[in-house]
Parts: C-alpha cells; sequence; structure tokens
C-alpha cells in the first residue's frame, strides 16, 4: 500500500500543469506561459524565477492540450515500401532529422510493397494522430493503379507529399529526381566514351521510377538497345549471367536499381571481364554501395537524405497554406555523379 501512494504521489508531482506553477509563484498563468515563452513583456527576474521552479518541479508541456489548442498534432505519418532498402532507410532519416529540427515528430510504417497494407497505414493513422502523409508509392499499388486511398485522404483534407516513386495521375506535392533525365545524361556519358553496346538492366520494371530510366536510356541510344528485366524471384546473378555469356557484345551497362549494379559487377568479374576496358558499369546508389564492389560502382547518388528533407519542407509549407487554394509543387532533387573504378 505505501508503494501504491509513493507512486501516486510520484504521479501526482510529474504531471504538475501551467496552473500548478502559476499557484506556486503567486502569479498569473498567463504570467507563467509568457515567462517560458521568454516574452519581452515579462521581466528577466521573473523569467528566470519561473523557469527555475518550472524544472524544480519537472514542468513538462501538454502536447496533447497544444495540439487541441493549435488543431495540430506536429506529427506526420511517413509511408515507405521498406526499411530495407537502404535508398529508402536514408530518405527517412532526412524526413527524422528534418522533422525534429522543425518541432515535429514522424510516425513510420511500412507497405512492404502491398496496396492493402498502405491503404491499413493510412486509414490506421487518419484518425487526427497525424497532420499529413509522406509517401513512396507501393508497387502493388503502382501495378493496379488504385489511388482511392490517397484520394479519400485529400477529400478529409489531409495532405500528401510523395517522393521518389510518385503518381502522375494524382495530383500532390511531390519530390522526385528527373528519372528520364538523369539515365539518358548516364548513357550519352558512356556513349561519349566511346561505348557503342550499352544494355540497360533493371529490377523495378513494374515502377514508374524503372520506367523513366528505361525510356531515358532508350532516348539516348536510338537503336542497339539491350534490355534485360531481371525477376527478383529468382537467382539474379544467373540471369545477369546468362544475359552477358548471351550477349558479348555488349561493352556497357546501366543499372536501374541500388541492388543489380553490384552483381554486374560480380557476375563480370568471374566471366574474366575487365572492368572498365570491356565493360563499364555505372549504377543508381550511394557511396556505401559502391564500396561493396571490386572495383568500386560508378554510381548516379539521388542524394535521398535531401529528398526527405525536402518532403518535409513541402509538407510544412502546405499546411501553412492549407486555407489557401494553391498550385501544387514537383520540386527535383540535384543529382551527382561519382565516378569511381568502374568507369
Amino acid at each position: 500500500m505505501l508503494q501504491l501512494l509513493a507512486y501516486f504521489f510520484l504521479y501526482l508531482y510529474i504531471m504538475i500543469t501551467l496552473k500548478d506553477l502559476a499557484e506556486k509563484l503567486n502569479v498569473s498563468v498567463s504570467t507563467v506561459s509568457k515567462a517560458l515563452h521568454d516574452n519581452p513583456e515579462i521581466s528577466a527576474d521573473t523569467i528566470k524565477r519561473v523557469k527555475e521552479v518550472a524544472k524544480l518541479y519537472n514542468y513538462q508541456p501538454n502536447k496533447i492540450a497544444q495540439s487541441l489548442k493549435a488543431n495540430q498534432t506536429k506529427t506526420f505519418g511517413v509511408i515507405i515500401p521498406s526499411l530495407l532498402n537502404r535508398f529508402f532507410a536514408k530518405v527517412l532519416f532526412g524526413i527524422e532529422k528534418e522533422a525534429r529540427e522543425k518541432g515535429y515528430n514522424i510516425i513510420t510504417c511500412m507497405s512492404n510493397e502491398k496496396l492493402d497494407k498502405e491503404k491499413e497505414c493510412i486509414q490506421l493513422l487518419s484518425n487526427g494522430s497525424v497532420d499529413g502523409f509522406i509517401i513512396a508509392v507501393s508497387e502493388e499499388t503502382q501495378k493496379t493503379k488504385d489511388y482511392s486511398h490517397f484520394k479519400a485522404t485529400q477529400l478529409a483534407k489531409i495532405p500528401i507529399v510523395m517522393f521518389d516513386r510518385v503518381i502522375d495521375e494524382f495530383n500532390c506535392d511531390k519530390v522526385i529526381i528527373d528519372d528520364f533525365e538523369e539515365a539518358k545524361k548516364l548513357t550519352l556519358k558512356l556513349l561519349k566514351q566511346g561505348k557503342k553496346n550499352i544494355a540497360f538492366i533493371s529490377t523495378i520494371n513494374d515502377l514508374n521510377v524503372g520506367n523513366l530510366r528505361r525510356e531515358g536510356y532508350e532516348n539516348a541510344m536510338k537503336e542497339n538497345i539491350n534490355l534485360l528485366f531481371i525477376d527478383t524471384n529468382k537467382d539474379i546473378q544467373q540471369q545477369i549471367k546468362t544475359f552477358l555469356v548471351n550477349n558479348k557484345h555488349v561493352d556497357a551497362i546501366i543499372a536501374a536499381d541500388n541492388i543489380s549494379g553490384t552483381i554486374v559487377i560480380s557476375v563480370a568479374n568471374h566471366l574474366g571481364y575487365k572492368i572498365p576496358k570491356e565493360l563499364s558499369i555505372i549504377g543508381f546508389a550511394d557511396e556505401q554501395i559502391s564500396n561493396l564492389s571490386v572495383p568500386k560502382l560508378s554510381y548516379l547518388n539521388q542524394n535521398a537524405q535531401q529528398m526527405g528533407k525536402r518532403a518535409i519542407h513541402l509538407m510544412i509549407n502546405r499546411l501553412k497554406d492549407k486555407t489557401i487554394t494553391k498550385e501544387f509543387i514537383t520540386e527535383k532533387i540535384i543529382t551527382t555523379f561519382a565516378k569511381q573504378e568502374s568507369f
């Protein structure tokens, strides 16, 4: 019984309110609130005294009450296809870091590339838990073209910011790289190097980013187009090996994703290719992915962390203008090319 009483009084001690502080200091609640926010109307001595007492009694602002007053939760729902994908993990890091610096929190859900799971995540958080959603669309959603959950969310006046995997037919704020142009530039870079038989390989054939990168490659090549669409449910190494054995004329490869580029280097080494003399390879990846291969993979860095940061900015700006009709923004992130040992 004594232990229960001790916990009860500890609870009361921890849950001290602005009104409690005001009574202890013999000032108004308004004075306490202004002092805690360094309002210039309050003297420096009073601010110091209020903050000392607040610290003594472990005063913590009531975030729920603040949210109700501001009609905001200061929280965003982030839905990504997978946390195992290094690109999405880096975007998430950028989102969380920027959100925290701007005074917001995030709740992260994974769709696992499934439409139903994506819908479930949105339904779960659309009950007032978040102010908006930051989303990379799942593979199944893109395949089925079922956007009903996004439309319902917008009708409920909950803003959406899409990143990387976006839906062209759905109007909302978006953060992307110019996948078409970047793939085109990489292809032209290889052609300028003297490569004539450039192949394009991809594990993301059903995604908008994969299609745009393929289209950019085809636009630059115009002819001598070589495509390998990898089935990730089968042996990836064997599929690449078979492709290289059957296409010995190929002298360069663009890998559309951060998986296949390093695997191509491994398979090509096994087959005895001299890289990059006989076979140049470029992937959409980052430094750590590049370091997994010998020689190191040359890559296009999509600046994932910056993409996350800009998604937060778009969301905050959209919330500020929630009552104002304004055009949706598609922001393109600047990429960088890292010339490593495979180019």
